[in-house]
């Protein structure tokens, strides 16, 4: 009788604690630098979140390695509910899958919470070079080898010049960034020429001017900039690099937790105002379940290990 009282008692003072969590700020890593697509669509996710658990949300931006440096912090973080990681393709697939000895595993060091979106990629280009088409793009890197520049901020950038130019047999200079937003300054002064990106760093460019798009990484023209071509459209039918974003936990979050953040952030995104802020990001959202999650990794880490693969990349 006493065991029994006990074990109700503990009950009775577990389930409010349970129901107050959060209770003290909560924390979203972030792999790249604030201004970059991901931190955008975490800080509008991480703003709505907040307001409806009642605690701050803060953005922690931890740049550099392709994200892993960011994977890293992630996987030694307690799995307590306050550590959440706005992961993309880059960390959890690319990062992973170009090294012989990856820096952790993505499939078993982190709790999968929910799928969040796509990313839009438009092939940028500085409008002041006389490239006004991707045909006019290939033809004078086919006669010119190695002197036009393109940057990277990104490894889906790394990724989708890498498929490109192996897929229209052109070759330029590679000059990486630790984000989008550097890589665009550089690419308006003029230090490089070419860059594949998201609407969030560079579509304000384009309409001043500044900036001119090429082509879409969408299977479909985005309805951001109807008149930019796909890369099937430009004659680069194999092009299959995916960009997306997710969210997942450190390893061995309790499953309680798990589901409650899933919830949270599938409000979010039902949201008329998030909504909309994601709209302007050209980012579709794609809120799943824990194990769908789970599945999309493992496949994506495969995808990505392919493409690599394909385009002669080994793991170093």
């Amino acid at each position: 009788m006493k065991r029994w009282l006990v074990l109700a008692a503990a009950c009775l003072f577990a389930a409010p604690a349970q129901a107050q969590f959060p209770v003290k700020p909560v924390r979203i890593v972030v792999p790249f630098p604030a201004g970059s697509a991901t931190d955008t669509i975490a800080r509008i996710l991480g703003q709505s979140v907040s307001a409806a658990v009642g605690q701050p949300v803060i953005i922690d931006n931890k740049a550099g390695a392709d994200g892993a440096i960011a994977g890293a912090e992630v996987v030694k973080s307690a799995p307590d509910g306050y550590t959440l990681f706005m992961a993309t393709n880059s960390p959890m697939a690319v990062a992973v899958a170009m090294k012989k000895v990856p820096p952790y595993d993505p499939l078993a060091d982190f709790t999968p919470i929910t799928d969040v979106g796509r990313y839009t990629f438009f092939l940028y280009i500085n409008a002041d070079t006389p490239l006004r088409t991707f045909k006019e793009l290939v033809d004078y890197a086919k006669a010119n080898p190695g002197k036009l520049n393109y940057a990277t901020g990104n490894t889906t950038g790394i990724m989708s010049f890498a498929q490109m130019n192996a897929l229209a047999g052109i070759d330029m200079t590679h000059v990486p960034y630790k984000g989008e937003p550097q890589a665009v300054t550089d690419i308006i002064a003029g230090r490089v020429q070419l860059l594949w990106a998201t609407p969030t760093t560079g579509l304000s460019h384009l309409k001043d001017g500044k900036l001119r798009a090429l082509a879409t990484n969408l299977k479909t023209r985005s309805s951001l900039l109807p008149d930019v071509p796909t890369m099937a459209e430009v004659g680069v039918p194999g092009y299959s690099v995916v960009s997306w974003a997710a969210l997942y936990a450190p390893a061995r979050l309790p499953r309680d937790l798990q589901l409650r953040w899933n919830k949270e952030f599938h409000d979010a995104m039902k949201r008329p105002d998030v909504i909309a802020a994601l709209e302007k990001q050209a980012f579709p959202t794609n809120p799943s379940t824990p194990e769908e999650l789970a599945a999309f990794t493992k496949a994506q880490l495969e995808a990505y290990r392919a493409i690599l693969k394909s385009i002669g990349i080994q793991p170093e």
